[in-house]
């Protein structure tokens, strides 16, 4: 049995009379859209600055049409990076570039990612220019000309310096705040983390200082002329679903479904809890 995954950020935004709906990605690069979301509060970064309530517009971050979809507030990023782990990064290796999926988790003003210590982009990316984005999918957009179809979506787009993060105390720490972000309370159940494991692990961090948020939402924009064509035009949301869990065949007898197991939610730990 499925259940639907109620997102915190639409729920908001329903509250607030906003919309939430999706955008285009196309083409060569990635045109991302994103939606808004939870409250969350303005606290300071990690290092003990002071953060603006919003990010700088820059020459990177700006939109170059529908600014309107264009959000710069911590707020709205911050939500959209909360309620979607998957990620996908860019590095420049050798003069080219090279985009990985992965996770990534927010703390206060900084996002990480990690993957194997083996990882050539993961090494690249130390101490290098990257690119961060998080985008969701909220439904497909019809319209009376293929030119105003597009898609309801939200997404972050952040640009940066990476860092590595060498201390294995402060390693160890952040990746247990990632598994229990996703499942609250995990790690604590877990075989302890080895000298080795830490080894075998390379943890990246970027600080949110650079970069936007895009929300598309609603229906087609036609041309005015079009809607007196005899067409179906509208919107088909898209909505994430959890499944029921799936136990492996390797539990041993009598090991009970743990409770953040049987009632997760996608980004139900992040946002407040992890300012």
């Amino acid at each position: 049995m499925q259940r639907v995954l109620r997102d915190p950020i639409q729920c908001q935004c329903q509250k607030r009379g906003i919309k939430i709906g999706l955008v285009i990605f196309i083409g060569i690069g990635h045109i991302f859209k994103s939606n808004m979301a939870i409250a969350i509060g303005h606290q300071s970064s990690e290092q003990g600055h002071p953060m603006t309530d919003s990010l700088p517009i820059t020459n990177r971050s700006r939109l170059r049409r529908s600014h309107p979809r264009g959000h710069f507030d911590r707020e709205t990023i911050n939500a959209i990076l909360d309620a979607q782990p998957l990620c996908s990064v860019g590095y420049v290796m050798e003069g080219k570039p090279y985009v990985t999926p992965t996770l990534q988790w927010r703390e206060g003003n900084h996002a990480y990612w990690h993957g194997s210590s083996a990882s050539q982009a993961l090494r690249a990316g130390r101490d290098a220019e990257v690119c961060l984005s998080v985008s969701i999918l909220d439904g497909f957009v019809l319209a009376r000309s293929g030119f105003h179809h597009s898609v309801n979506s939200r997404s972050v787009t952040l640009f940066g310096t990476a860092f590595k993060v060498e201390d294995p105390v402060e390693k160890l720490a952040k990746l247990t705040r990632f598994v229990n972000g996703l499942f609250p309370g995990r790690y604590a159940d877990l075989r302890p983390d080895t000298a080795q494991d830490l080894k075998a692990t390379t943890l990246l961090g970027l600080k949110i200082e650079e970069g936007s948020a895009k929300i598309r939402s609603g229906g087609p924009n036609d041309e005015e002329a079009d809607y007196a064509l005899p067409i179906w035009a509208g919107v088909i949301p898209v909505q994430t679903e959890i499944g029921a869990p799936i136990p492996d065949p390797r539990n041993l007898d009598g090991v009970a479904m743990p409770e953040h197991v049987r009632e997760f939610k996608l980004g139900s730990a992040y946002g407040k809890k992890q300012e």
